[in-house]
This record gives C-alpha cells, structure tokens and sequence, in this order.
C-alpha cells in the first residue's frame, strides 16, 4: 500500500465537517472541463511521482448488469487503445500515462471498460463508481496536489484506496498454469479426447478453446496473459438437447460450434432465452453452463503465469476439488509422516487413507514388512494409522504411502540369524522346494528350502503343517529372500504331526 493516497473530486461540491461532498451533483461525466481536470491531476500526479508508464490490473469489461448511468459503447471505450481486440486488455498490459489518461476518460464516461492502473510500489489511478479519482503515490507530490487545487478539484488525503485490491480469500493458494497443470490438460485430453478451455482475459470477457491432442500447443501459444484458465469436460452436445437443459429461470452461459468450429459464447437470463435459442439455430453443437457458484464447475482451474513463471495476477480463479487437491499437495513432501484414517480397502488390495481430506492410497507391499494374506490382516476400515509419503504426483494428484517405512525393518535382525538351527511348520508345496516359517508367529517369516536341500533319508513325503528342522544359511536384503537347508541342519526330517 503507498504511503500517498487522495481522493480528488469535483470542483462544484459542497464539503461537510468530515470533508466529504454535500448536495446534488451529476452521475456522470460532463466531457468537458470537469473530465479535463480530472486527467490534467492524474498527469501531473504521474510527473511528480516520476513515472512514464502504467500498467492495467484486473481489467473489467461490461458483462451481463451495467449500472451505470451512461451507456456503454461499441467497444467498451478501447478500440483506438487496443485496435486488436478486448484481448489485449489484459492483466499486466503495459500503456504509457497518455495511454492510461484514455482509460481514465473511458471509465469516467461509463463506456463499458474498468481497470486499475499501477506503476509497481509507485504509483496507482483507480476510478470511482462515484465518478471520483483515487491516486495513490510513493511520493507527498506537492506540486500535483497545488496544480489539482489550481484545477479546481479537491484532493483529500486518505489511508487508503477504497477501491485497493484485495484478494477474495488471502489465504487461498492460486494454482498456476505451470508444467504441472500443462502436463495434466494434456493427459485429460488424452482421456476425454477433447476438452474446453475457458479463457477469461478480464471480467466478464472469456474465449473459448475446444482443445484435442493436435491443438493444444497452438491454443496455449495464443492465450492473453494473465488469463484465468477453465478446463471443463467436453461441453457440447445436440442442439436440441442443449436447447431443453435452459433452466425455467436464472443466469447461465450458452456456449455454441457453429459448422467452421467457432466457439462464441453468451451470457443470458430467462429474458434472453428466446434471442438464445434463435442464436443456435445454425449451430451444430452447444452447451450451457449455469453461471450460479458451485452449480457447474469445471473439472480445474489455473491463472497464467508470467513468462517467467512467476504468477503476478492477483485475481483467483473459483476453486474446483481438483484446485483443493492441489492446494493440499502444494502442502506435502516426500518422507513426510502423515496421520489419516482407512477409508476402504479395494478388491485388488490397495488400501485408502483419508489425509486430511485427500484420498491417498497404500499398494501392498507397502504394508508391512511382515508376510501377510490380505491388507485386511494388517489394518482396519476406521483404523488411524500413520505413514510416511513417498512421493507427490502433481499431474496425476496422487500421492503412494508406506506405513512399513514409519516401522523398523526386522530384515537386518533376521540377517544376523545366518547359520542358526530352527524348527518351524511347513507353509507351502512347489515342485522346487518348501517354504518354512522361521519364526513362532502368524506373520513370521519363510524362508525355502530347495529341493536338493531336503534330507532324503526317509521317503515319507513332506505336507503342510510338518515341522521342519532346518538351518537358515543365506538371506538377501535386496531381494527380501531367506534360503534354508534340512540337509545342513544336522538332524533328520521330523514326522510329527501332519496337517492336510
């Protein structure tokens, strides 16, 4: 916030004890002397301060309400400062002081068009609904302020802007549109095979982009900056179709494919409807989106970045669950404990956890380090566990947990038992040899006894359940794999009891 900051209005009003203007004044701009000063003040404002050129923050452009007492323009008031089109009035867009001294006499006139105007940590200009100037400046700029009074016009030192920006939620973490958010767009093309890009270049004023795996390069090149970025599912459908899921009343957003693949949208309430649907007459496909938040949200959102990756753009996109997975993400880190609670356990073993909101997920072996038959032996629907994360997929938005990292390796313990002598059932049969459970517990561990390891001094055929005395003679770390031997173990087979 700048340390300089004035209200300056409009010669011809009364003042009270409190400074602010009494009795009947005009809503709107005279266009002549009035509007004069007014630019003459922001000129000299900008001499003192000391700066040559601004630039355009959070333009507006007039949507669907206009409450101004002037009608808007063709063009909003732009087309001799943007001869290209209302895409180039976009966020960070730069002007020099004449150029900003036009947007000031578009906005005081009403013409359609609104923005805030900055020179970074220097210098602002907003316009007032009121038709009042607010000029902020690092500077006290005594000349200005004796050259405004001069002009007839009243500046009056404030604390603030009224009209300063402020963020919708200044806790909210904005997803760009990085690498991250590119690689995801590409992969959910890919598996909706198109997908729409809402483009908002300033508010109220959108394009829209049908994007396949063939343009969405071309499409990103082409994008204003700053944008706020919509990724919805394939919108269109029949027209008719279309047509019938027009609400009885209420704002939406009617989205049309005319047969050379143009996209035009309009913004329309049940007034409207009628004009709309004469409008998708010769449309070959179409959509409608409720304008109503929370009712249709896209499947994300992002804010452009400038080319430097930095994100500049204040404004916020509307969260979407996939924004608030994000978010959360942002928040994580590899080899991170997490606390979260099993949420289900899925039919091909993958267990998952509730963390805060987001669905993470455990594969089996992650489990534990100890054999088991089904995640089931290890954890519980409900069970609050705690597990360390193994990484964070931005692009995927999926994060793979352990819970055996958080435990001690017993593997290093068993290792140390290499050349001990151990009784232990037999667990499974195969044609190269039988497993033995090594330890006096349900998930101990097993280890193989090949075949040529087996005493063949008895031709009593080994079964499950046998209690085998045998000798643990390798185990491999890396592999998780622990090698026995009857033959070395000294003693012949038992033929205790045998279970079927």
């Amino acid at each position: 916030m700048l340390p300089y900051v004035y209200r300056i209005t409009k010669y011809d009003a009364g003042r009270d004890q409190y400074g602010y203007c009494t009795g009947t004044e005009p809503a709107t701009s005279d266009h002549g002397p009035v509007e004069a000063a007014y630019l003459q003040a922001v000129a000299a404002f900008a001499e003192d301060t000391g700066v040559d050129q601004l630039a355009i923050r959070e333009p507006q452009l007039g949507g669907f309400a206009h409450f101004g007492l002037e009608p808007t323009v063709d063009g909003y008031g732009l087309a001799d400062l943007f001869p290209a089109g209302p895409a180039e009035f976009h966020d960070g867009a730069p002007v020099p002081v004449g150029g900003g001294l036009e947007l000031v006499r578009a906005m005081l006139r009403d013409n359609g068009a609104w923005c805030r105007l900055e020179a970074e940590g220097a210098f602002t200009v907003h316009v007032g609904w009121d038709q009042y100037l607010y000029i902020g400046s690092s500077r006290p700029c005594e000349a200005a302020l004796t050259r405004t009074r001069a002009l007839g016009l009243f500046p009056e030192r404030l604390d603030a802007s009224p009209y300063e920006f402020t963020p919708d939620d200044p806790a909210y973490v904005q997803r760009p549109a990085d690498a991250d958010f590119w690689a995801r767009l590409h992969w959910t093309v890919s598996a909706h095979r198109a997908v729409f890009l809402e483009e908002v270049f300033a508010t109220n004023a959108s394009q829209w982009h049908r994007l396949t795996r063939d343009n969405i390069e071309t499409v990103r090149s082409r994008l204003a900056p700053r944008s706020q970025l919509a990724v919805w599912p394939d919108l269109l459908t029949d027209v008719d179709i279309a047509v019938a899921a027009l609400p009885d009343e209420g704002l939406v957003e009617v989205v049309w494919e005319d047969d050379d693949g143009q996209i035009t949208s309009m913004v329309v309430d049940e007034t409207q409807f009628e004009a709309a649907t004469s409008q998708l007459a010769g449309a070959r496909a179409a959509g409608v989106v409720s304008m109503y938040a929370g009712e249709d949200l896209p499947l994300f959102t992002a804010v452009l970045p400038d080319s430097d990756g930095v994100l500049r753009a204040r404004w916020q996109t509307e969260p979407t669950p996939s924004d608030r997975d994000w978010a959360f993400l942002k928040t994580l880190r590899r080899g991170q404990v997490v606390t979260g609670t099993v949420t289900s356990i899925a039919s091909f073993g993958v267990t998952f956890v509730d963390i805060g909101g987001f669905t993470a997920m455990i594969n089996i072996p992650e489990l534990s380090w100890r054999p088991f038959s089904h995640p089931s032996d290890v954890v519980s629907i409900g069970q609050e566990i705690t597990a360390e994360v193994l990484d964070v997929d931005m692009v995927w938005e999926g994060v793979p947990l352990s819970l055996r990292a958080v435990q001690e390796d017993p593997w290093p313990q068993v290792a140390q038992r290499i050349g001990q002598v151990v009784t232990g059932p037999v667990t499974k049969i195969l044609p190269f040899g039988v497993f033995v459970r090594i330890e006096d517990r349900e998930d101990g561990f097993e280890g193989l006894v090949h075949t040529s390891e087996l005493d063949e001094s008895t031709p009593v055929v080994v079964a499950v359940g046998d209690a085998l005395t045998v000798k643990i003679i390798d185990v491999d770390l890396a592999r998780r794999r622990i090698v026995l031997s009857q033959t070395q173990a000294g003693t012949p087979r038992e033929e205790g009891d045998r279970h079927s």
